[in-house]
């Protein structure tokens, strides 16, 4: 049965992630659907519809053919300029106009601004846009919230609309993808919006997938010794594009067993099933192996993607490789080392100790860092609680096996849960590349 997405995009920086994600989307069905019709995969994320009737076309036989696509997708702003942005940009068509929901003034990087008094204000709009994009659903799964925690309206209107989602769509899915401010910020009340927003989310998300500017500056950084970097829809380098495309790439990893066909397909309730064992515990770590060498998609004209056009390092790289590289700390989404933790705050190693460079760990309901050098004697293994490993490529089960066998002396499972890998294999890779590692680890580290 097909299982539909709603992703809702807040504030500039949701709706600039949700850029990148279109982008990425429209380029793997682009490279995977060669004979351009409407099929189970596309249904998704979008929705096949007749100009002439102004009406959704069934899916029927798979073989439909593409009339205008619109994406299921809710664009919200407490601003005009973002969402103006989209719809200005080359993929404006693809978004319903009635599924946006816009203010003039901003939430002035207020979590109580947005929370407090445009949630209210807004909440008939944006149960309006939320029941729009249901009913063309036949089976609506899960609802995708992309915002950031730093500002007022992804932290305060985006923690407030997930609270909505529970109270009117109880039973489906509600992943948040949020993005943690970084130590230099220049917004300076993005600690407590932060603070106030964990606790909405630890209470209302049924899965938390944190990022943090941090780490997508540094993985973007190292690019710079390989290819020039295109960063999404432009010709010229920008790092927060860059940033943005590797956000896409996490979203459209999670999402690649319901789209496309699998020896192992894993549905998003497998996630929260297997991943999750209590219900506040649900902050999942997430990496991707390997990584890639600049922005992985492209500006979408209609035409197949080719691989070399894509953005992503092709050559081809060892399996132990590749299931290594997503448990390194380089390859973290968020700065983090689900491996080893401090368990000290302070040490002087005169220069010979093993650097962790930023150690965080969630205290109370915000990341704090201490910037220390610590010798490896003095760092215990971080928990796993449970971890996912979903595969994209021709990759065979025997290979992960061999693979989480060989790791597994590195990684200290629970007692409880000594077997707790979920694994997913889907057929169809990334654009570009021919195998990919999503890792999703359940960690003490975050916790």
């Amino acid at each position: 049965m097909v299982r539909e997405i709603v992703s809702i995009h807040v504030g500039q920086c949701g709706n600039q992630i949700g850029r990148a994600f279109w982008k990425e989307a429209l380029a793997e069905h682009a490279s995977a659907n060669v004979d351009g019709v409407f099929d189970d995969c596309m249904s998704t994320f979008f929705r096949n519809v007749d100009n002439r009737t102004n009406r959704n076309v069934a899916i029927g036989d798979g073989r439909q053919p593409i009339y205008d696509l619109k994406a299921r997708a809710i664009l919200i702003d407490m601003e005009t300029g973002p969402v103006s942005e989209t719809n200005r940009g080359e993929l404006g068509e693809l978004f319903d106009e009635r599924q946006f929901v816009t203010g003039v003034s901003g939430a002035g990087n207020n979590w109580a601004h947005g929370n407090v008094i445009y949630g209210p204000e807004y909440n008939d709009e944006l149960l309006e846009a939320v029941r729009r994009a249901a009913e063309t659903c036949d089976s609506l799964q899960s609802f995708f919230l992309m915002h950031s925690l730093g500002g007022g309206t992804g932290s305060g209107l985006g923690t407030y609309l997930l609270t909505l989602l529970e109270d009117h769509f109880p039973d489906v899915y509600r992943f948040s993808t949020v993005v943690f401010p970084s130590e230099d910020d220049d917004v300076i009340t993005s600690p407590y919006n932060s603070v106030l927003a964990l606790s909405e989310l630890t209470e209302h998300a049924h899965c938390v997938l944190p990022v943090d500017n941090a780490s997508l500056a540094n993985i973007v950084a190292s690019w710079d010794s390989g290819p020039d970097l295109r960063p999404v829809g432009t010709g010229t380098s920008s790092g927060f594009d860059s940033m943005n495309s590797l956000v896409a790439r996490l979203l459209t990893d999670l999402t690649a067993s319901m789209r496309f066909a699998g020896d192992l397909n894993v549905d998003l309730n497998e996630i929260t099933t297997n991943l999750v064992p209590f219900p506040r515990l649900h902050y999942l770590l997430s990496s991707v192996s390997p990584l890639p060498t600049r922005s992985s998609a492209e500006v979408f004209d209609g035409r197949t993607i080719p691989p070399a056009a894509a953005g992503f390092d092709g050559r081809p790289r060892r399996m132990a490789q590749m299931f290594s590289g997503a448990f390194s700390a380089s390859n973290m989404l968020m700065r983090a080392d689900p491996r080893f933790v401090a368990v000290v705050t302070s040490c002087d190693c005169n220069g010979t100790g093993h650097r962790l460079g930023w150690i965080r760990t969630f205290v109370g309901a915000y990341l704090m860092a201490s910037h220390v050098c610590l010798p490896r004697e003095l760092c215990r293994r971080s928990k796993f609680l449970a971890c996912g490993l979903l595969v994209r490529g021709e990759v065979v089960v025997s290979d992960v096996n061999a693979n989480i066998e060989r790791l597994a002396a590195e990684l200290d499972m629970v007692h409880w849960n000594p077997e707790g890998y979920k694994i997913g294999l889907c057929s169809v890779p990334p654009v570009g590349t021919t195998q990919s590692l999503l890792c999703l680890s359940n960690n003490c580290c975050i916790m």
